[in-house]
């Protein structure tokens, strides 16, 4: 779901845990926006955290629902989707979606999306690899969405991130980012000190009990007499 690589991760989630030490697979259906989404999670240690549903995505998914959101006939790209229900639903909202993650990731997405988006409806989803700050180049920069769940919790990472943003956006692109607000990962910090370095930062909604925030990112505006 991240982009850092397997020796990060293992920091954050620490091999003596236990967490992902075992290979085995669940399925689970979630409904949103009138859509059953029959989504696979492949935990193990090469997946580590790509491999669950975090809440952050299910939050980011109730909210488009709330909203009545469609993304028909526009271009949208999830980063770091790890099982890809962000960007399936997305699909199925009417979206030409893009779905990313590192190449370990892929084929996890791969088979939710053969499970979920109906084949007359393939050539409206894609599935490829990106490493922010490294191959971001390699995309378009006319997006209409960008859309992230629980991608922000490495502060290694949030430069790179903060450049892909960038470039995917550069066409005024709206962001819809959702996080679970971990202090121990600076995560307030990315939202309050870096994000709006180079992007408007907008609070759409917190989940208390769950300490999920959803935010809307957009790109500045220039000021008077800038070009």
């Amino acid at each position: 779901m991240m982009q850092p690589h397997m020796d990060e991760l293992c920091s954050v989630f620490p091999n003596e845990d236990g967490l992902f030490s075992d290979y085995y697979t669940e399925e689970n259906s979630y409904e949103f926006c009138g859509h059953v989404l029959k989504i696979t999670q492949n935990f193990s240690a090469d997946l580590g955290v790509a491999a669950p549903v975090w809440d952050s995505a299910l939050a980011l998914c109730q909210y488009f629902e709330e909203q009545k959101m469609s993304f028909c006939e526009r271009k949208v790209i999830e980063l770091g989707a790890g099982t890809g229900i962000v960007g399936i639903l997305a699909v199925l909202l009417g979206g030409d979606v893009t779905i990313t993650d590192l190449p370990l990731a892929l084929k996890q997405i791969e088979s939710n999306v053969l499970a979920n988006v109906p084949s007359s409806w393939a050539h409206r989803c894609q599935v490829r690899a990106l490493s922010w700050g490294h191959n971001h180049n390699h995309f378009p920069t006319d997006y209409s969405f960008v859309l992230g769940s629980d991608i922000v919790y490495l502060p290694e990472t949030y430069a790179s991130l903060v450049r892909t943003l960038q470039h995917l956006s550069a066409q005024r692109a709206t962001i819809y980012l959702s996080s679970k607000m971990r202090r121990e990962h600076a995560t307030d910090s990315f939202y309050e000190e870096i994000l709006p370095q180079h992007f408007q930062c907008q609070l759409l909604c917190r989940n208390e009990e769950q300490n999920i925030n959803l935010y809307k990112v957009t790109k500045k505006e220039p000021r008077a007499g800038e070009q």
